[in-house]
């Protein structure tokens, strides 16, 4: 295969006064190693290389020079919409995993750009984005570090349960009617718990819980990938997860804008990775379902893990829908706006 021309850029303008985003990255170089981990766009941007180093595909990495000059080949976009406007119209492209939230977002999108594939995290993600991107619109799951997600045996496991907790809306409610109840229950039944609220934590502390805890209870509205809960399932640590299904919740969309469902918190799982469970009401089952087949071993996440995200994986996948792309030239699409 030819080399990949790989586009991935984080914006990065003024914010207080013209040109503080110098010294503002001088200062995020200093202090990253105690921030909270960022969002998932550059983690799984570097996954995707991470993975075509591992296959031996050459790529060149924001070469805009060489686009311009040779206008046939395509552009992969990866992640933030902006790049878009450095690219020429001719140029046909593949964009994401990333870009837009809903493709109410940008209307114009494929009249403004020469668009041949858009990649997009889950299927409930294809099935709500296809009314409007049709047949282009295509999955695509970026890769877990396996090697640094990884089991240790060596450390005690004395915590039964990680709550990692993700709820991002209505989020006093749900503490009342969901957090605190499940953290009831497992009180009652002698078990220990530790909680990370999304956003409140550096990685490594993620895992060193990880490898402490016997299991985690994942509680999240909806996920497109869910990035956390699967480098917890690649440590083995098996999963509870709330998985409420229903209507699509971000409010930037939902109700007025966007209505669709039904989404998952769990994209990507099957019975190796652990058990859901709906709402509160059926929580106590579960839970006892759940340890029933914990202390019996049923329960096999890593391998789920190395079978389908692993960087070899993500990056072939991605490599399959690039020779799709160049393959197929002629798209039909009845645009929806």
């Amino acid at each position: 295969m030819k080399t990949i021309n790989l586009f991935f850029e984080i914006p990065d303008g003024d914010r207080w006064i013209p040109f503080d985003r110098y010294p503002r990255k001088i200062i995020r170089s200093i202090v990253r190693h105690n921030q909270p981990i960022a969002g998932g766009y550059r983690r799984s941007f570097r996954g995707l290389c991470k993975g075509l180093e591992r296959l031996n595909i050459p790529y060149k990495l924001n070469d805009y020079r060489h686009i311009r000059k040779h206008p046939s080949e395509i552009a992969c976009v990866y992640g933030y919409p902006h790049v878009l406007s450095k690219i020429d119209q001719n140029v046909p492209i593949i964009f994401g995993a990333g870009g837009y939230s809903h493709p109410i977002d940008n209307p114009n999108l494929l009249r403004e750009h020469n668009i041949k594939k858009i990649l997009v995290k889950g299927q409930w993600m294809v099935k709500m984005c296809a009314p409007f991107w049709g047949n282009l619109v295509q999955e695509w799951a970026a890769p877990i570090d396996t090697e640094y997600w990884i089991p240790n045996s060596k450390i005690n496991k004395d915590i039964d349960f990680l709550i990692y907790d993700k709820v991002r809306w209505n989020y006093e409610q749900h503490f009342n009617q969901l957090i605190n109840p499940i953290q009831n229950f497992i009180t009652a039944r002698n078990l220990t718990f530790q909680t990370i609220k999304y956003g409140q934590y550096i990685e490594s502390e993620l895992k060193e819980i990880a490898h402490r805890s016997k299991a985690m209870i994942f509680l999240c509205e909806h996920e497109t990938q869910g990035l956390a809960y699967q480098n917890v399932l690649a440590t083995n640590t098996p999963i509870l997860a709330w998985d409420r299904g229903g209507s699509w919740q971000d409010p930037k969309y939902f109700p007025e804008r966007v209505k669709f469902e039904t989404v998952t918190s769990v994209p990507y799982w099957d019975n190796r990775c652990g058990l859901k469970f709906q709402n509160i009401e059926e929580f106590a089952d579960k839970l006892d379902q759940f340890l029933d087949l914990l202390n019996s071993n049923q329960f096999a996440p890593r391998d789920y893990i190395l079978e389908n995200l692993t960087w070899e994986k993500c990056a072939q996948n991605y490599l399959d829908i690039l020779k799709s792309a160049q393959v197929n030239k002629d798209y039909s699409l009845s645009l929806k706006v």
